[in-house]
Order: structure tokens, then C-alpha cells, then sequence
């Protein structure tokens, strides 16, 4: 892991680092020492892992909770180069809705390409970042909606590190095989007028995670319309299934 630069605002320390040419960047209480939660956080499709709404959750993870946070970039998305296979997919998929083809079917297929690769990209950082002081081994959450809950699933399904996960805005054409796999709990948001996303593959994927603690929010509202207040609802989420095991140990 190389480190790339380091600031510090508002008590919150932000480093950008590149592991194996995957660049990400990590936040954590400005002076921290010792083991902490982590959240692994997936941006959107089009987003990078500085996107407005990724660097707000993850201030507010850090201030409000004293968890590390951790995002990198997504293959073709921010201080990665252009992935040719990728962009050609994208462009594919892009003139066959315009011919009149379902637009879900076609991310779906394009989401489940893509975690291919960045499941095992997501662990070997998720490996660097646990040895560093200021994060250690402690619990590991992860939150991802759209693309970020595309990728997020077979992640979560993937790695038994994840103890909890906030997803949303996703379907089962993508991951139900891997959610069946996920057994720890799972806070679910659908936007119930979701044009990207039909609401029957939403509740589908949701219907699909063998956790036996999960919870659907459904809120009234477009892809982009998630409401603010998930935010808060996440913070409590996280707080309640990863703070009282790292408050345990440090007491």
C-alpha cells in the first residue's frame, strides 16, 4: 500500500493510497491508535470513491461513531484509466435500450461482470488497510446501493469479515444466488418508484438474503431520490451491530 497524500479537516484524517494500482483513500479519526470498526463503502455507478454523498457518509461515520471508512474506485471510474471491455459493454448496453430493450436485465449482467473483478480487489485492500494502527482488526461493515449494492453482494457473500450491511437500490437479477449466501443483518433500501430497478426485483433480492435479521425500508421516489434520513438510520444500524463489540473491547 503506498500512500499518496494526507489531510486532515474537522477531526476527520483522509489518505489516498494506491494498492496494486486499485486507488482508494481512507478516513479516520484525526489522532486515532488502536482497533476501530471499519466500514467498506461502494459508490455508484458514474460516482468515484470521493462522490460527494460517499465523503458525507464517511465524515459522518468517523465524527459520529469513531469508525474508520474505507472506499476505493470501481474499474473506469475516477483515478482509474479508461477499461476498454468495460466502456464497450457500457456503450452496447446503452444503444440496445435505446432500441428498446429492458435496461434492468442488461445491468444486471454488466454488475455481475464487473464484481468478478472487484470482489478479491476489495479484499486484498480490505487486508492492507486492517494491519494499519489507526484501524486494525476489528468488525467490518459495508454499505452500497445502486451499483454499490450490484458489487456490495457478492462482496458481503464473499467475505466473513462483514459482520452487518446497508444495501439498497438493487435487484435480483444481479446477485440473488449470492445474497442467499449472506446471513448476517442486512438494512434494505428500495425507492418504491425506482425507474432503474423494478420494484419486484428489488423486494425479489431483498426476499432473497437468508439473514435472519433484515429490515426493508421503502420509501416513496425515484433511483436518486434516497432520502436523507437513511443516513441516520445507517449510522444507528452500524452503531448497534458493530460498536458494542469494539466498546467491549476497548473498556
Amino acid at each position: 500500500m503506498r500512500f499518496l497524500s494526507e489531510t486532515s479537516c474537522d477531526g476527520v484524517r483522509e489518505q489516498l493510497f494506491v494498492l496494486n494500482e486499485v486507488p482508494g483513500v481512507l478516513w479516520t479519526p484525526e489522532g486515532a491508535a488502536g482497533t476501530r470498526p471499519l466500514i467498506v463503502m461502494g459508490h455508484g455507478g458514474g460516482q468515484h470513491k470521493k462522490a460527494p454523498d460517499i465523503t458525507d457518509r464517511a465524515r459522518r461515520f468517523v465524527t459520529e461513531c469513531g469508525f474508520a471508512v474505507l472506499a476505493v474506485d470501481v474499474p473506469g471510474h475516477g483515478d482509474r484509466p479508461l477499461d476498454q471491455k468495460y466502456n464497450r459493454i457500457a456503450t452496447e448496453n446503452r444503444a440496445r435500450v435505446e432500441a428498446g430493450e429492458e435496461l434492468a436485465p442488461l445491468v444486471a449482467g454488466f454488475q455481475a461482470l464487473v464484481a468478478r473483478q472487484t470482489v478479491p480487489e476489495w479484499q486484498a485492500v480490505l487486508d492492507a488497510v486492517r494491519q494499519l494502527d489507526q484501524v486494525g482488526e476489528g468488525s467490518v461493515g459495508y454499505w452500497g446501493v445502486s451499483l454499490g449494492c450490484g458489487l456490495g453482494v457478492p462482496f458481503v457473500a464473499a467475505e466473513p469479515r462483514v459482520r452487518a450491511a446497508v444495501l439498497g437500490l438493487g435487484g435480483a437479477l444481479a446477485s440473488s444466488e449470492e445474497a442467499a449466501r449472506i446471513t448476517v443483518p442486512v438494512e434494505f433500501v428500495v425507492q418504491w418508484d425506482d425507474e432503474r430497478v423494478p420494484r419486484d426485483q428489488c423486494l425479489a433480492l431483498y426476499d432473497a438474503f437468508a439473514s435472519t435479521e433484515k429490515t426493508l425500508h421503502a420509501n416513496p421516489g425515484g433511483h436518486g431520490d434516497l432520502p436523507a434520513f437513511e443516513l441516520d438510520s445507517a449510522l444507528r444500524f452500524f452503531s448497534r451491530h458493530l460498536a458494542a463489540e469494539w466498546r467491549r473491547r476497548i473498556s
